[in-house]
């Protein structure tokens, strides 16, 4: 008969408070509670006597900076918190938030000021510890690799290795209870077009169409962001409520709450960094495919854009840029780009900006990877860089300066950066818990398991801290398909991965979109019309149009995919298959041709404000793309919509998801009513951006959704700057702006001028204008902040008039 162990007593022995935290020791553990501002308190758990210094290091002490845009001046958070002892309880509070233990079992309640609860831990056993022997792999004699083609090149994989013993980790798990009624969001970009995670199994891991950030908000106002840079689960099923890390050394969480979600991203950005700005032309069109194969062919493409007057700011140069099968190498094909720098400035003389493809994996006879190999600067057994060591990162940038940059080269597409897809070499696609596991297994071989979800996080790094280093001439523009929290402050765009071309994807993409953004990473975009068209052999490869842009159905489809992204925050056509370009959607003067064009003027007439935006996104930590719940919490109905978003706090995005002309093989469809129903949130009047017919806000109406345009509604009061839109964001330089007014309510908004380029804007180079609408009077007041050298044009008011 086994002998019965006992668990290890919770019961709270002892208080004491130690510099900024308030620590709980009892028999299972030490609990520490960090208040980190107001609203955010940073919660720890050990077995240990102590906490390690390694856990969340990523991650900034806000208790150690102080609230500089609150007037505060003193060097700590004594005074903002304080904690009282009861019978029961041991209760944390500051003026937001009351942080309140059980005595007996340790378990957290988090509430309001006023009491009520936004979120508690388990009754029992909230935080559980389970630890393991940690190893790498050692690179023997005995070490035996596969090497595998994948869509992403020759990947090769540790079949066997001897390992040595580094340490121990903990697997953790944090236990929680929801109120019923509550919905969670966030745990960023997942394919399944699951809005509310209730009653779901999420699984954290990085991978083509993954990207993996561990925070979770809550239609009740908070937000849960685990430190942990491992892989993690989620659940909320019969087998429990919890979050599940991988690797860590501890277990730890930061609680955040404000007045809204918007505020719980603030304090994300103030933790994990704040995002930097993105030059102007970022903000216009982006033309991408898979793949321009020459000099000649970007040039002459550019040209076309500017002979039909179609707005563009960069043409994307994708994988293949390289000499043979030199995969990874960072140098272009002589014969085929044989004068880099004279293309590049043919393109810049056409207002043209150029981005190219990068790899972190490298083809082990190319130049590239043999300077790699001989510095000891690559993964285990492996053709990809080791981004975790600042020597690897820095001999990346070292190659990509020399081979590229030197020539002019604009901004980085940075593919494949997570970069273990253990699920692309499979022939079917595995189910999302074999996948986690394929991954955690593939990823330990090669990296530390404690940061195998943060690897796109410092190639970004080597990114940006290399251009940096290099000139503050340009902004770091890095479009990537992995990222992670603090990515933000490298300058990055994330995108969805290698999509395939059906309604049912792009319908899930906008709740893809709008779950990533909710995280705290403000920039984000998707391969217009999908990467896959059509219908491949690996699994992946299933689009539904065989014939491509041939296809009067896909032309459709790729249409409405085009009136979307001309709503992200950042604007751009990519894929295979078929050309992307707009003059192989119709000729000039048909119904597709004309709808896209029409998108992209409506992008270039809406840069001021999207520009001003991202302003916003730096100086306030604001958000770009955002769900209904951001900006009507107390409106049940749009909390729970996932097919429109708000673009800022003006105007209300409703995508098309559905055919109305045309099915696959170029079927009409019957009895289209050219409409969709469309949700007016409560609280505001409404404007169609179209045709500025007025709507009250709090109901459901059948809006007009002809392909001229997706239905777009601005919020009564806002003030929305437009401009004629040109074909670059050059070109529009010292134009007027004017400033829409749409009445009903008052309102403001914050005008934001700088170079659109360099970092000047860092040491204050920027203007803004702050602009007031009453509606008492029918008045427009606008107060200058900064420098009025960036203010190029005339700003010009019209008051919207409904129809």
């Amino acid at each position: 008969m086994l002998d019965v162990i006992s668990p290890k007593c919770r019961l709270i022995t002892k208080v004491y408070r130690e510099g900024n935290g308030l620590y709980l020791t009892a028999e299972a553990g030490l609990l520490r509670l960090l208040p980190e501002k107001e609203g955010i308190v940073r919660v720890s758990f050990t077995d240990k006597e102590n906490f390690t210094e390694g856990q969340g290091r990523h991650i900034k002490d806000l208790s150690e900076m102080r609230f500089a845009d609150e007037g505060e001046d003193a060097c700590s958070l004594e005074g903002v918190w304080n904690y009282k002892e009861t019978e029961n309880e041991i209760c944390l509070y500051t003026k937001a938030l009351s942080v309140n233990v059980n005595r007996r079992s340790g378990s957290i309640r988090f509430c309001k000021a006023d009491g009520s609860i936004l979120l508690a831990e388990a009754d029992q056993e909230s935080r559980t510890l389970e630890e393991f022997d940690c190893y790498r792999t050692v690179i023997n004699e005995n070490t035996r690799v596969e090497e595998v083609q994948t869509p992403d090149g020759v990947k090769r994989l540790i079949k066997e290795a001897d390992k040595e013993f580094a340490g121990k980790l903990y697997h953790t798990t944090l236990h929680l209870k929801f109120a019923d009624g509550e919905k969670l969001y966030g745990l960023g970009q997942a394919e399944e077009g699951v809005w509310n995670l209730r009653g779901t199994t999420q699984y954290l891991h990085q991978a083509n169409l993954k990207i993996a950030v561990p925070v979770l908000l809550s239609s009740k106002g908070w937000g849960i962001m685990l430190s942990t840079q491992s892989p993690a689960v989620f659940q909320d099923t019969a087998y429990g409520s919890y979050l599940h890390t991988e690797a860590d050394e501890y277990l730890d969480y930061y609680f955040l709450t404000g007045e809204t979600l918007k505020c719980v991203v603030k304090g994300i950005r103030e933790l994990t960094g704040r995002a930097v700005m993105l030059p102007k032309w970022a903000f216009g069109y982006i033309q991408s495919q898979e793949r321009y194969e020459t000099a000649k062919e970007l040039i002459d493409t550019a040209q076309e854009f500017r002979d039909r007057k179609l707005g563009l700011d960069c043409l994307v140069l994708d994988w293949m840029s390289w000499q043979g099968n030199l995969w990874g190498q960072k140098t272009l094909d002589e014969t085929r780009f044989p004068n880099p720098h004279e293309m590049i400035e043919k393109l810049h003389e056409k207002q043209v900006h150029f981005m190219i493809s990068i790899w972190p994996n490298m083809t082990t006879i190319s130049d590239n990877y043999q300077e790699f190999s001989k510095k000891g600067c690559l993964l285990p057994a492996s053709e990809v860089y080791d981004a975790f060591r600042e020597e690897g990162r820095k001999l990346y940038w070292e190659q990509t300066e020399r081979g590229l940059f030197a020539h002019g080269v604009d901004a980085w597409w940075c593919d494949s950066s997570e970069p273990i897809t253990p699920e692309w070499g499979r022939s079917h696609k595995p189910e999302p818990g074999e996948a986690y596991r394929d991954f955690v297994e593939n990823a330990a071989n090669c990296m530390p398991i404690e940061q195998a979800n943060a690897y796109g996080l410092y190639h970004a790094k080597a990114i940006y801290d290399g251009q940096r280093g290099s000139t503050d001439a340009k902004r770091v523009t890095n479009l990537t398909r992995n990222g992670y929290l603090g990515s933000q402050k490298y300058g990055t765009i994330l995108w969805s991965g290698d999509t395939y071309a059906s309604w049912e994807t792009l319908k899930k993409q906008i709740v893809a979109g709008l779950q990533f953004t909710v995280t705290g990473l403000p920039y984000w975009t998707l391969d217009i019309g999908a990467f896959f068209v059509k219908n491949g052999t690996p699994w992946f490869w299933k689009g539904e149009y065989e014939k491509g842009n041939e296809d009067l159905g896909y032309r459709e489809l790729y249409t409405r995919w085009f009136q979307y992204g001309a709503f992200l925050p950042i604007f751009r056509s990519h894929g295979t298959d078929c050309r992307r370009e707009p003059w192989h959607f119709g000729k000039a003067g048909e119904l597709f041709y004309e709808a896209i064009a029409a998108a992209i003027r409506l992008r270039y007439r809406l840069l001021p404000y999207l520009y001003s935006l991202a302003g916003a996104v730096w100086r306030e930590h604001d958000t770009i793309m955002r769900p209904l719940v951001f900006d009507f919490p107390s409106d049940e109905k749009a909390c729970g919509i996932s097919d429109e978003y708000m673009v800022g706090p003006s105007l209300l995005v409703c995508p098309v998801t559905t055919p109305m002309y045309y099915l696959a093989d170029s079927v009409p469809v019957d009895n289209a009513s050219y409409t969709r129903q469309v949700y007016l949130p409560a609280g505001s009047d409404w404007y169609d951006l179209r045709t500025n017919e007025k709507y009250a806000g709090g109901q459901e109406i059948a809006a007009t959704a002809d392909i001229a345009g997706i239905p777009v509604y601005a919020r009564a009061g806002a003030v929305v700057p437009m401009m004629e839109p040109g074909v670059s964001t050059q070109d529009m330089e010292g134009k007027d702006i004017c400033l829409k007014v749409y009445p009903g309510a008052d309102g403001a908004f914050t005008l934001y001028e700088d170079a659109g380029d360099g970092y000047g804007y860092e040491n204050g180079e920027y203007c803004l204008t702050h602009i007031t609408y009453s509606e008492n009077d029918g008045k427009v007041s606008m107060v200058s902040e900064g420098d009025t050298v960036w203010r190029k044009g005339e700003l010009k008011v019209e008051i919207v008039s409904a129809s």
